[in-house]
């Protein structure tokens, strides 16, 4: 008898002692998820940059390539319609020369001649223009897209929520120089361009 109960009152504390483990043991597991749910309500970290649209076109090797072919390209464009109008001018001279001499039949052919150069110099005009401003902005495009590309690799590390792109007429009042990335991103574009070259 003796022994039984000394056998209970071991077992009774052997249970206690679980009851007691098991009921300070619970709470912490609580406060972990009580923790957890706590930092998933946190707003996450929201950081916004930016870079100067104009220091980029300036320094940016890809960008001043495009222009310089840009500028070749009018130049040439130029160079076209100037040719063509002095061919005109000339043409022109000539009927004003043979003008006293010239009968009602050369001068209407004459007129109609000269409606015609001045069609076809138009035309000509809007199709190099059009195929000037189609060039530019497949330029344009493929620099927007260089430098999308450019930042996806870059914000992995910086993990920034927005970049923008300043420019000197555009809505940001202010800006904190801080977040100015203009450096970084010249730095990153024109070492992936002289990579390809």
């Amino acid at each position: 008898m003796k022994n039984l109960s000394t056998s209970l009152s071991v077992l009774s504390l052997l249970l206690i002692a679980v009851l007691f483990f098991l009921f300070f043991k619970h709470p912490e597991q609580e406060k972990k998820t009580t923790v957890v749910a706590e930092k998933q309500n946190e707003a996450p970290t929201f950081k916004i940059a930016y870079f100067d649209m104009d220091s980029l076109e300036i320094h940016y090797n890809y960008f001043k390539d495009a222009e310089s072919q840009a500028k070749v390209k009018e130049n040439s464009m130029n160079m076209e319609l100037s040719s063509l109008q002095n061919k005109y001018q000339k043409k022109i001279a000539d009927w004003q020369q043979k003008g006293a001499t010239m009968t009602q039949a050369e001068g209407q052919q004459a007129q109609q001649e000269y409606a015609q150069m001045q069609q076809t110099f138009q035309s000509r005009k809007e199709a190099l223009q059009e195929e000037l401003a189609k060039s530019n902005g497949l330029v344009m495009t493929d620099i927007k897209k260089k430098i999308e590309t450019f930042l996806k690799e870059y914000n992995k590390q910086k993990n920034y929520s927005f970049i923008m792109a300043y420019e000197p007429n555009s809505f940001i009042y202010y800006k904190d120089s801080v977040y100015n990335i203009t450096n970084d991103i010249i730095d990153g574009l024109n070492a992936t361009y002289k990579k390809k070259d």
